[in-house]
């Protein structure tokens, strides 16, 4: 059994002979024997074997394996050591270089958050020596290692990935290898790996966006009929579109998820369902539209009908005047409701789409279009006007604090709301129809504090104004003694106050995504994983 004065003698003949050193093969062979001796000559054959590995190609296979037992040892000092050492055996050959990546990728699991530290500078040295062939071994544990593995090489590329590290082939390799992946993920996975793939210097460009997005648009399925009553088909297109929105530009163009949500969701928004049952999911379908809505395209009419049709389901024509028989008076009929959330977020829409189709209200052969439309915008005008003048009343001389409780801040977004709302109307009655005005929807940040803006920092943390006030009672005149006074409106809007989720923020769990592959996008093959 080799002992420590045997190892650092042979070292130091090994060390002399310099090139020379293929000639002593037995040194070598018995630094080799020392990976099954006591603790202090395991440490120090760890760092012998790779020093003088690149002399005994023919003992390649030997020393690699002798290493790797020591990877496995289980005095933790040795493995870390061990470990340490693995990117050495690549410094003159690559040879092993994927199989030392797919080693190191395995080790990720280790729960020694010292051990786990080795590791990762472990694989970004591989990174170093060449990045693809370390992708290479990465990718190998994702697509068919096992679960806990796979996890924690994801973690890596998402938190430890050397971006600075990545040549352009590299980086081709990356985006190549993602697309087989995500043929089977999870969806924190697929958000995971959008995250990574965004980071890319090669995509950064107006070409690479696009690629995102149609890595998007495939996951999405667009192609697929959309099944409103399948949480786990709603939740994935939301998904989809917020990991796309980031990516949308003038250049790089929503068209294919406007028409998709147009032509296959609207017509069904109420009965779409979603795994968070406290969840508006209509109203956060609506507020995706109308993010997305001014990077779309050209659309056909089916697109546009379907959502001007959406948008006359939320604005009532006037009640008709019914006579009562018994005294001769006229009396107003059933009083419609007012939801302004899903009309802000119908009209932004609208207000962006059609104005790539200006005929679709002024065309000589939709003149009773136009008529209709503008006697729903004129009723609906009249109970905003009045509901604005009582919410500036609310919070006129708000101070700052004040403005951040709760129920100022509700008052807040719905003045957002309802004023987007007065401006996208003045706009559309117009003769003709005008759409220069431009607005900033209420759920997102404001570029400049204000009262208007106070408490509306992120783009989800809008409520959900969808006030359900008579329009009647709107449109009277407020008593003097009550102007003062704020009465927040019954019904959904006040129900829902904070439930709406901040816009980019996932949690699987809220989510209601499983931990198994294959039911996100229905597959489950390959691997084997599991439906949801």
């Amino acid at each position: 059994m080799a002992s420590v004065e045997r190892l650092y003698k042979n070292f130091g003949v090994l060390a002399d002979a310099k090139d020379q050193a293929t000639q002593h093969e037995a040194e070598y062979l018995e630094i080799l024997s020392a990976v099954k001796g006591e603790n202090n000559v395991k440490r120090l054959a760890a760092q012998f074997i790779p020093r003088f590995f690149k002399y005994f190609p023919s003992l390649s296979e030997k020393s690699l394996d002798a290493q790797l037992d020591l990877c496995e040892d289980e005095d933790s000092s040795i493995r870390r050591q061990a470990i340490k050492e693995l990117p050495n055996f690549c410094k003159t050959n690559t040879d092993h270089l994927i199989r030392i990546s797919d080693v190191l990728t395995q080790l990720l699991q280790t729960e020694d958050p010292s051990e786990l530290s080795v590791v990762t500078t472990a694989l970004i040295a591989l990174f170093k020596v060449n990045a693809m062939g370390t992708l290479n071994g990465l990718f190998s544990q994702i697509l068919q290692g096992e679960e806990a593995v796979r996890e924690c090489a994801i973690k890596f590329l998402s938190n430890k990935l050397p971006l600075d590290l990545l040549t352009k082939e590299a980086e081709e390799f990356l985006l190549s290898e993602t697309k087989k992946v995500l043929a089977d993920v999870t969806r924190d996975e697929f958000v995971t790996f959008m995250h990574v793939l965004a980071k890319l210097q090669s995509l950064q460009t107006v070409s690479g966006r696009q690629q995102l997005v149609d890595l998007v648009v495939e996951q999405a399925e667009l192609s697929k009929p959309f099944q409103a009553d399948d949480s786990n088909c709603v939740d994935r297109l939301m998904d989809c579109v917020r990991q796309a929105m980031p990516l949308f530009s003038r250049n790089v163009q929503s068209t294919k998820f406007v028409a998709y949500v147009c032509v296959s969701v609207l017509p069904c928004l109420t009965s779409v369902t979603s795994s968070v049952e406290e969840r508006d999911v209509q109203l956060e379908v609506l507020k995706l539209l109308a993010e997305m809505s001014p990077y779309c395209g050209d659309v056909d009419s089916t697109c546009l009908a379907n959502l001007y049709t959406c948008l006359l389901e939320y604005m009532p024509v006037p009640p008709a005047e019914v006579e009562n028989e018994e005294n001769g008076s006229v009396q107003s009929g059933a009083e419609p409701q007012l939801q302004f959330s899903y009309v802000e977020c119908l009209m932004f829409a609208f207000h962006q789409v059609a104005r790539k189709t200006p005929d679709f209200l002024t065309a000589e052969d939709n003149a009773d279009r136009l008529k209709d439309f503008r006697t729903r915008l004129q009723f609906f005008a009249r109970g905003l006007q009045v509901y604005i003048k009582q919410l500036r009343l609310a919070l006129q001389g708000k101070t700052g604090e004040e403005l951040k409780t709760a129920e100022n801040k509700i008052k807040v977004v719905a003045l957002r709301t309802t004023s987007n709302i007065n401006v996208l109307i003045k706009d559309l009655f117009h003769n003709p129809p005008s759409y220069k005005s431009t607005v900033g929807l209420s759920w997102k940040p404001t570029t400049k504090p204000s009262a208007d803006s106070e408490g509306t920092k992120r783009a989800g943390s809008a409520t959900s104004v969808q006030e359900t006030v008579p329009a009647k009672r709107m449109a009277s005149r407020p008593k003097h003694n009550e102007r003062s006074l704020y009465h927040p409106p019954g019904g959904k809007y006040s129900e829902r106050v904070g439930r709406a989720p901040t816009g980019g923020e996932f949690n699987a769990n809220q989510w209601g995504f499983g931990q198994r592959r294959g039911g996100w996008r229905g597959r489950g093959q390959g691997l084997g994983r599991g439906q949801y």
